[in-house]
């Protein structure tokens, strides 16, 4: 099966090559067309070999081990761009297939009318063809290049600070103003090192939110990254404190060494339970659930949400923290006024112009504030990446949320 899976991500690239190499060189020019060729399988060459050590991992160990792959980020973004172009020039071959089907059907011979006119299949076909290959192909390497570079300096770019103010018709008085800064998938691994981390949190100190909480993803794949972690994550602050949930990677380094590494960094850990905050006569209840172990697309989690309500005082103010945003299908009913949730990174690539990203495939709350009802939620794009360290128009955040009361408020759907 492994071997299967490695076939079907390297074959786009081998189809691309040979498809390329037959009808990019033009040959009426043998030595410029010898060049082409010797250019693209140069190209090809170097930009495959990644290959290597991604095929040693799936056939001789785990691909979510934590040994670094060379150039991981310019690799994968040649992949996307070797799948995308595959596509393009598949579509391509398909209309010149359905037009010259369309030219035997209705005009009812092989070659057109008129002399500045040729059949399909002919010379003059073929070279305008070849020109429109090549110019496509430069162009999109281009553009595509462009948007791999702009990926893989977001990943490791500082995060953007996302300022919101939420409302809520029955936020008790007491808690009107409060600021909660969300913070999400940090992964302190290979891609989120000490110096990362350590501006992570001075950006978040700087803000001075009243009250910090954690939506899981702190480490990832290792327990070797646990005490980098702790030594920085213990100088977060904020007054009412850094609350804290698992993610699905923190249970895949080993849920009971990130649980000590977060309480050795001064958090508090919920899982499946309820953290209750006292803030001017007013109650606030963090709802934490933990992250599903038997996965499936937007699990709305209710025995998890229920056992952690029955933690939380009636009158109080609800927050549910959870991994996957899918839990606020389960918060809804429940009539729990805010979710929050991470998991997605946005999908790590998102196409601005159409609105759509990878995350798409895995939820239908990719990123940003969602309202249902009285219910809200907001998702994080996180800090960290999994895998491959890029994000193509999905920078990372943290986000500060500021609660306020308001009593006219509507029923209203909100979605980025």
């Amino acid at each position: 099966m492994a071997i299967i899976y490695l076939v079907l991500f390297v074959s786009p690239q081998v189809l691309l090559y040979v498809y390329l190499r037959e009808r990019l060189p033009d040959p009426r020019r043998p030595e410029r067309a010898r060049r082409v060729r010797l250019a693209l399988a140069v190209l090809f060459a170097v930009f495959n070999v990644p290959w290597l050590f991604v095929a040693a991992r799936i056939l001789f160990g785990s691909i979510w081990g934590v040994g670094r792959i060379p150039y991981i980020a310019p690799f994968v973004a040649w992949q996307m761009l070797g799948w995308v172009l595959c596509g393009l020039v598949a579509v391509y071959v398909l209309g010149k297939a359905v037009r010259g089907a369309w030219f035997v059907v209705f005009s009812g011979r092989t070659r057109m009318v008129g002399e500045d006119r040729q059949a399909p299949g002919t010379t003059h076909d073929v070279l305008s063809r070849r020109q429109f290959l090549a110019r496509a192909t430069y162009t999109y390497a281009a553009l595509g290049a462009a948007a791999s570079a702009q990926g893989i300096w977001n990943a490791f770019r500082d995060p953007e600070v996302t300022r919101r103010t939420l409302h809520f018709p029955d936020l008790p008085p007491g808690l009107d103003g409060l600021t909660l800064l969300h913070v999400s998938d940090v992964h302190a691994g290979i891609h989120m090192g000490r110096e990362q981390m350590e501006a992570i949190v001075a950006r978040a100190n700087a803000l001075r939110p009243d009250l910090i909480v954690q939506t899981g993803d702190m480490i990832d794949i290792s327990q070797h990254y646990i005490p980098d972690y702790v030594r920085v994550f213990r100088d977060l602050r904020a007054p009412l404190g850094v609350v804290t949930v698992l993610g699905n990677h923190d249970r895949y380094t080993g849920e009971a060494a990130v649980i000590r590494g977060v309480r050795d960094a001064g958090q508090v850990f919920v899982q499946n339970g309820a953290h209750v905050i006292e803030r001017n006569g007013a109650t606030l209840a963090l709802l934490g659930i933990e992250d599903p172990h038997q996965w499936t697309a937007d699990d709305p989690q209710p025995g998890d949400i229920a056992t952690a309500l029955r933690a939380a005082p009636p009158e109080a103010f609800k927050i549910l923290l959870a991994h996957r945003p899918g839990a606020f299908d389960g918060a809804i009913p429940r009539g729990i006024p805010l979710t929050l949730a991470g998991h997605i990174h946005g999908g790590q690539f998102y196409l601005p112009v159409i609105g759509w990203s990878a995350g798409r495939l895995i939820t239908k709350y990719v990123m940003g504030h969602f309202q249902r009802g009285r219910s809200q939620l907001y998702v994080s794009r996180g800090i960290g990446v999994v895998g491959i360290p890029i994000r193509v128009f999905a920078p990372p955040e943290i986000a500060l949320l500021e609660l306020r009361r308001n009593d006219g408020i509507t029923e209203r759907d909100v979605a980025r």
